[in-house]
């Protein structure tokens, strides 16, 4: 049960990186140096630091194996935050992609866990 909290922490953290890629497409949209676009800018390096404030601790409690292996899901926000925030077309092979990252992600996981099960 310990575990599972961190593993959601992990989804959680994984979420403000791919925010980050959110706050740097929409800065890049402004004029440089404007005040939206430092204030997104500055939105991206905090998320950046909480993400990796949120990582280190994620690894004290994780397999690094298991916590890596779920970085992949960053894909799978990028399509669904494009998808919901600049209403970017999401494709059948980007869909086909974000099941294939998915299913490999819980395949290495629980292959993961049996292998420690084993030890």
């Amino acid at each position: 049960m310990k575990q599972a909290k961190w593993f959601l922490l992990l989804h959680v953290i994984l979420g403000i990186y791919a925010s980050s890629s959110v706050c740097s497409k929409l800065a890049a949209q402004q004029p440089f140096l404007s005040v939206p676009f430092i204030l997104l800018y500055g939105a991206m390096l905090l998320a950046l630091v909480v993400y990796a404030f949120g990582w280190q601790q994620v690894i004290k409690h994780l397999p690094l194996t298991t916590a890596y292996a779920n970085k992949a899901v960053t894909v799978v926000w990028g399509i669904l935050l494009g998808f919901l925030l600049f209403d970017e077309q999401v494709t059948p092979r980007q869909i086909l992609g974000a099941v294939i990252i998915i299913a490999g992600i819980v395949l290495f996981v629980r292959a993961d866990h049996e292998g420690e099960d084993q030890k």
